[in-house]
């Protein structure tokens, strides 16, 4: 089998690549930092499985994915992310993914799910299909639908009660762009005030209150 893994942590890349060779027998792995790396070497590669986060520091991995479904329409794209909230998750469905898993799922069920998505088969973490089953009746609010990766972890962490120098460490940009970020999201997403941008966000189920952590700053 070969597996492609696209993350821009060194040590996380390296930390899956050591696992998944343990539980793996005769696995060969590409190791990539960027979206960009991905499009561009992926059809000299031609990877059984490509195993994709979402959070990448050039383009976001939907969008890597979109290139490459263009481009190789059997593709079969894993992705493995912190992100593992159902707008996400059906975000990236969408454009084609054929399996998800939160980055906090145990080391067996990382490697079932690669060996899935290898035999053609679909894979979502367990208790991610059980949310997206209990909540398949849940009207997405209209406002969502049009945002950016970007926007939607901004808007994801600090509802989650991160401030916004603590969103700006996280996602490698300054605290200005963080809320710059925030300003253009109440325009777009039509709310007035922090406190109604979170409960739009709490709403919406993108979190529950009791995910929400105390101290932003606005």
């Amino acid at each position: 089998m070969k597996l492609m893994i696209v993350d821009d942590h060194q040590v996380v890349r390296q930390g899956i690549a050591n696992l998944l060779r343990s539980m793996i027998s005769g696995i060969a792995i590409t190791e990539l930092e960027t979206g960009q790396e991905a499009v561009s070497q992926y059809g000299q590669c031609q990877p059984d499985v490509l195993l994709l986060d979402m959070g990448l520091p050039d383009i976001s991995g939907l969008e890597v994915a979109r290139r490459i479904r263009q481009r190789w329409r059997g593709a079969a794209i894993l992705f493995f992310t912190m992100h593992d909230e159902l707008p996400m998750v059906r975000q990236a469905l969408d454009v084609g993914g054929m399996g998800f898993v939160s980055k906090s799922c145990a080391p067996e069920e990382l490697a079932e799910a690669v060996k899935r998505v290898a035999a053609g088969q679909p894979y979502i973490e367990h208790p991610i299909a059980t949310r997206l089953a209990m909540n398949r009746e849940r009207p997405v609010d209209h406002r969502l639908k049009d945002m950016t990766q970007r926007e939607m972890e901004v808007l994801l962490m600090y509802a989650r009660g991160e401030n916004i120098a603590g969103i700006a460490e996280r996602l490698c940009i300054s605290s200005k762009t963080v809320s710059n970020h925030l300003a253009l999201l109440k325009n777009k997403l039509q709310v007035n005030s922090s406190v109604e941008l979170i409960h739009l966000a709490v709403d919406a189920g993108l979190v529950r209150y009791g995910q929400r952590g105390a101290g932003q700053s606005q």
